[in-house]
């Protein structure tokens, strides 16, 4: 069980800059709607720097939408997000990843139409010319798709797909890493190994991560703090070990 992770220097894959302990994202009293429906209700959470922050709960708790909001893709009704002191709550979706945000969805939306290559330079676009050794690392942290890196990427499975679009989002410098449900529909084996290589970027790099999963439980063995919503409110904030040992809630609200 990860409880209290410290971190090393970051390395060019993460853009690092603010020591483990400190609170590098904070959400306060954040609501979004859906036309009427009110998808989060005054949600407040913070994710420390150098660590795995793990969002759970039923479908329809609001995880997804959650991630949107944060990252801009959805404009909050109240409440506001803050990125290391700075408050990004109105800021444009492009200007986050300019501060070190990078937003995963779910789906793993891959370019069909480009090769593994060309869409992991699409996660650098911004960032003008990138050094060759940044792509191989990328590599190195993901064999399987530098296997592929001439493949396109419609012909990848869906565990290659999720490796390449969290590496396209690695490109991209990120200080904290949102991911949406990237077990969902994936063999056990594959999870682990991507489960395996966050705690990984964390522990020797300084990556932050908000990390959403109806996998509780695998979830749970590789976050430092876990944040339980249900419908829209959170229920709980705790040590993953804390929430791991907590029958009752667990049986409540995480299905296992």
């Amino acid at each position: 069980m990860a409880d209290a992770h410290g971190a090393t220097a970051v390395s060019a894959v993460t853009g690092g800059g603010t020591a483990t302990g400190t609170r590098l994202l904070e959400v306060e009293g954040l609501s979004s709607s859906y036309g009427p429906v009110r998808a989060l209700d005054g949600v407040s959470l913070s994710a420390e720097a150098g660590k795995i922050t793990a969002v759970l709960g039923a479908n329809g708790a609001g995880k997804t939408t959650l991630l949107r909001t944060i990252s801009g893709l959805v404009r909050p009704v109240a409440g506001r997000v803050v990125l290391d002191g700075v408050d990004i709550t109105k800021a444009s979706v492009e200007s986050m990843v300019g501060r070190g945000m990078a937003h995963v969805p779910e789906g793993r939306g891959v370019i069909a139409e480009l090769t593994v290559d060309e869409n992991l330079r699409v996660g650098a676009l911004f960032r003008g010319k990138v050094a060759k050794s940044e792509y191989d690392r990328i590599y190195d942290l993901f064999p399987r798709i530098a296997e592929r890196r001439n493949n396109h990427a419609h012909t990848l499975s869906g565990g290659e797909r999720q490796m390449l679009v969290i590496g396209r989002a690695l490109l991209a410098q990120p200080r904290i890493l949102l991911l949406d449900e990237p077990s969902l529909g994936l063999a056990p084996r594959i999870v682990a190994q991507i489960f395996g290589l966050l705690r990984q970027l964390v522990d020797s790099e300084g990556l932050s991560v908000l990390l959403v999963e109806q996998n509780a439980r695998s979830a749970l063995s590789v976050a430092d703090v876990g944040v339980v919503l249900n419908l829209g409110r959170v229920v709980v904030t705790d040590s993953a070990s804390a929430l791991m040992g907590d029958e009752d809630l667990r049986h409540a609200y995480l299905g296992f």
